[in-house]
């Protein structure tokens, strides 16, 4: 049986190049249990999982903060995320316990079957479990992107890859990893953007690059975060690594070219031999943890 349950031969055709909605039906598989997901978060690697809580302001992205687990079970970093305002990220899942590599598998598989001129690459499929009203402030990936919700309620905003909402220096930085994939938001450019309201057994992918953001209803929230790449998708981003190169070492003044130009496989050539020479170093924002979740008090932040 199809992971997705509405393929066409249009989605087909438009799949990674076009923000696409899918019906699925994962949301209804007993690992997402509320005793499959404690025993998910007791197996993953406690080092990996990553503890985040934010503001209220959609614009206030700034307040977006890590925090440290400790020792809690996978039951009470549960009740923590019922309780709290908090997002549990669980970046490959599927590098690290078997279901989850298997369940990969099988989407990545119903993929080929119903688009097989998309050849997939860089498979990570990460799991999200976050509290009532919690959100995700405006960002992009470099990676192609599909998010499948499991349980709850979320909007998730997309908006076009075009300046004002990304200019191309903003995306070249982001690629370089100079700064976060997350930047600043104007409440004004909702009106541009193509909004999903997912609930369980709906999934949404977009165009590469697209800026988004998300805001959960008012329950526990469980998705699915699945990136990858393609041959395209990786083009695109070494063009972009390799416009970042060619205005800061030559003054040039770039543009991303679409598909694979010769202009654009010489970028690739010109991106390679910039990494190759380590040309830039890359300075990632690493957001230190600045708050614990308490075991005594579940959805209360503590200090560190």
């Amino acid at each position: 049986m199809s992971v997705i349950l509405d393929w066409t031969p249009q989605k087909a055709r438009a799949f990674t190049r076009e923000n696409l909605g899918f019906e699925h039906g994962l949301h209804e598989r007993p690992m997402f249990t509320d005793e499959g997901l404690a025993e998910l978060l007791d197996r993953y690697p406690r080092d990996k999982l990553g503890v985040f809580t934010m503001g209220e302001d959609p614009v206030a992205w700034t307040t977006w903060r890590r925090g440290s687990p400790g020792q809690l079970s996978g039951d009470q970093l549960l009740e923590a995320a019922q309780a709290g305002r908090i997002w549990l990220n669980l970046r490959e899942t599927n590098r690290y316990l078997p279901a989850y590599s298997a369940l990969c598998e099988e989407i990545f598989e119903d993929k080929a079957a119903h688009a097989p001129s998309v050849r997939t690459m860089k498979r990570d499929l990460g799991v999200l479990i976050s509290s009532a009203n919690a959100q995700v402030f405006y960002h992009l990936d470099v990676a192609l992107v599909s998010l499948w919700q499991i349980r709850g309620v979320k909007r998730v905003w997309v908006y076009p890859v075009a300046a004002p909402y990304i200019p191309e220096e903003a995306l070249e930085r982001i690629v370089l990893r100079e700064t976060a994939e997350q930047f600043a938001f104007e409440p004004q450019w909702d009106a541009a953007a193509e909004v999903y309201d997912l609930t369980p057994g709906r999934m949404v992918t977009w165009r590469q690059n697209a800026p988004h953001r998300i805001e959960n209803g008012s329950m526990l929230n469980v998705s699915l975060s699945i990136e990858f790449m393609t041959p395209r998708a990786l083009l695109r981003a070494n063009v972009i690594y390799a416009n970042a190169v060619l205005r800061r070492r030559a003054g040039a003044r770039p543009r991303i070219q679409q598909g694979f130009t010769p202009l654009a496989v010489g970028k690739v050539a010109v991106a390679r031999a910039a990494k190759a020479l380590k040309l830039h170093a890359p300075n990632e924002r690493v957001l230190p943890p600045t708050f614990r979740l308490d075991p005594a008090k579940p959805g209360v932040l503590g200090t560190l």
